[in-house]
């Protein structure tokens, strides 16, 4: 037995057990992790590059109010246009039907119409009015309606421009503008309406923000002060080449 238990020494021999700190172990890694500590600026790139091996695709992820603002949002530049709207009474404009089925004005009362439109010099026939006027409230100490208007102004080739807000036929109002089309696209800001005589002269002044250029020259021009006297020009009026802008509506 003490043979065999000799052979047996001799034929097994203890296994050692690596220091988890010795060299040996740094064969489980790669040879560029066996001392990273004797050059940092190295150790630092192969710990970037090899980072990569192990990266998880990344998500972002954006809050909408916190994003910024693409190439094509709305400028804050205001442009400013005056025009005039004049009932020449030769469109059948206003009609006005008593829904409410009331004697006086009331509630629920619908008014289409439709008006020309000239430049604020009144040298140019540039398009029309059109839309519609709901009822609110009349007002017997005023002598007068409150409305919401819903409307569009037309300019033949450039486009036209929506709105829709109060309008009182006693007093200046602001309607919100609510978008375009043609040179007028993704157009807001507001329009003060300014009363001259009620249905037949109306001034209005835009407040124009996110135009994609500038306004056409011939749209933008020194105003008339507006007065109960107001009139186009005969040219404008007659609707001549040289008086209109290009297709203006009609």
């Amino acid at each position: 037995m003490a043979a065999s238990s000799s052979a047996l020494g001799t034929t097994i021999s203890p296994v050692k057990l690596g220091n988890p700190r010795s060299k040996t172990n740094s064969l489980l890694l790669p040879s560029s992790f066996s001392n990273p500590i004797k050059n940092p600026s190295l150790s630092h790139k192969l710990f970037t590059s090899n980072s990569n091996v192990f990266a998880v695709p990344k998500r972002s992820f954006t809050c909408k109010s916190q994003a910024i603002p693409s190439s094509n949002s709305s400028p804050n530049k205001v442009q400013e246009m005056q025009v005039y709207e004049i009932n020449e009474r030769d469109r059948g404009s206003p009609a006005y039907l008593r829904l409410s089925q009331k004697s006086v004005n009331a509630l629920g009362d619908l008014v289409p119409f439709s008006n020309k439109l000239y430049t604020g010099d009144l040298q140019k026939r540039i398009g029309i009015t059109a839309g519609i006027c709901i009822l609110i409230e009349n007002k017997p100490e005023k002598k007068g309606d409150r409305y919401e208007a819903i409307f569009s102004f037309h300019f033949g080739d450039y486009g036209h421009i929506a709105v829709q807000g109060p309008y009182l036929t006693y007093e200046d109002t602001y309607l919100a503008i609510t978008g375009g089309s043609g040179i007028f696209e993704g157009v807001t800001g507001q329009v003060k309406l300014k009363q001259i005589v009620f249905p037949f002269k109306i001034f209005y002044t835009f407040y124009l923000k996110g135009m994609a250029g500038e306004l056409p020259k011939e749209l933008v021009c020194t105003a008339v002060e507006p007065t109960p006297a107001v009139e186009a020009t005969p040219a404008a009026k007659a609707c001549e080449p040289h008086a209109t802008i290009a297709n203006f509506t009609n």
